[in-house]
């Protein structure tokens, strides 16, 4: 029944990493030809603060901004109850949009703009490069991290599968056209970390297992570590999207970029720890005598 197990996974992971590599591949394609929806936090736009009845939501808001405006209006709760922050794009020169009062009056509440104010494209300029930057500089750290923790063909699946999950969850914004904003950028930075983790916890036991038994094959190690890791990854990656998908379905048009950007990140997050991550390794010829200790030169 075991090696029943052990060759059939070893099939299945061949197939996953053909269909991961495929996606990848599709993924880099949108990405390329259609580009990302970039949000007013990189391109700029314009931010009013409102306060009305304390009853009205955001579901009431929304639709009429969005008719009113003809387009996706941002409506977000701010710290007091009533209320709102409301972020839309600048118009073009020659247009003008209908004061905010008069595109809320089907509310029947008193609308008060409080404050209007500009934020231009330098600074969602500047906001790109630091996000960018920051994505850089976390991809350097964890690259240094598998380097000092695991020989390198155990760090370079590791490497791989982060970026594989980085990759399909910015191919889904390219492709869907969905604006990808802070909160989206902040859900990438998100997934590197939890990607990592299930890559880890694979990549120990894979080690474990080479120093154990040596004479293994590798397939048969690799499968053996998944085996020995499935429950625990499955626990995790269950309770995690149960959270996202609560936060979701609750959270609300402003948090809908985040939330999705998570899911996609999880689920990818734990099929790559399983096939990418233990696949490469593999084919970089990844054997027992990496990971044992070399014996001493008895020369004098």
């Amino acid at each position: 029944m075991k090696n029943w197990i052990i060759t059939h996974l070893t099939k299945l992971r061949y197939m996953t990493g053909i269909v991961s590599i495929a996606l990848m591949v599709i993924s880099i394609s949108f990405i390329c030809i259609r580009g990302l929806n970039w949000g007013l936090d990189f391109t700029g736009g314009v931010v009013s603060e409102v306060q009305m009845n304390s009853q009205i939501t955001s579901s009431e808001i929304e639709p009429l901004m969005d008719a009113g405006f003809k387009q996706d209006v941002v409506v977000i709760a701010a710290d007091e109850p009533g209320r709102w922050i409301l972020r839309y794009s600048v118009p073009a020169k020659g247009e003008t949009y209908p004061e905010i009062t008069q595109v809320l009056d089907p509310l029947h509440a008193q609308v008060q703009v409080l404050n209007t104010s500009i934020v231009g494209p330098q600074v969602g300029a500047e906001m790109a490069s630091q996000g960018g930057l920051a994505l850089l500089v976390t991809m350097l750290c964890i690259l240094g991290y598998l380097s000092y923790r695991f020989e390198w063909r155990l760090a370079a699946g590791a490497l791989l599968a982060l970026m594989h999950d980085v990759i399909l969850a910015v191919g889904f914004f390219a492709m869907t056209q969905m604006e990808f904003n802070l909160t989206v950028l902040a859900a990438i930075l998100a997934i590197l970390g939890y990607s990592l983790n299930d890559s880890i916890v694979i990549a120990d036991r894979i080690r474990e297992l080479l120093i154990a038994k040596p004479k293994q094959d590798i397939e048969a190690t690799n499968n053996e570590a998944i085996i020995a890791t499935f429950s625990r990854t499955m626990v995790t990656s269950g309770t995690t999207l149960m959270t996202i998908s609560s936060l979701w379905l609750l959270g609300g048009s402003s948090l809908q970029g985040f939330s999705i950007a998570m899911f996609i990140g999880v689920l990818t997050g734990t099929w790559s720890s399983i096939s990418v991550g233990t696949l490469l390794p593999e084919f970089l010829g990844l054997k027992p005598e990496h990971y044992l200790p070399k014996p001493e030169s008895q020369d004098p």
